[in-house]
């Protein structure tokens, strides 16, 4: 097992895992409408299943909600 921190919370998972695969594996809700950020790095969603997260890695997810006066 391996740790590692998905929005700053320690996570124990398995290694290899993929972008792609930890999205899965944690049920994201909307992954369509997700940005990725690992170790503060956006990650290109067409790279998704190619990234590797590693031990110790940062993984954020992040919804952009737009908004506007009224």
């Amino acid at each position: 097992m391996a740790k590692i921190y998905v929005n700053d919370e320690a996570r124990e998972v398995s290694l290899p895992l993929t972008v792609t695969t930890l999205i899965e594996q944690l049920l994201v809700e909307n992954p369509e409408m997700v940005s990725v950020q690992v170790n503060e790095e956006f990650a290109e969603r067409e790279d998704w299943d190619s990234i590797q997260i590693q031990e110790g890695d940062h993984v954020d997810f992040l919804y952009f909600m737009g908004g506007g006066a009224y």
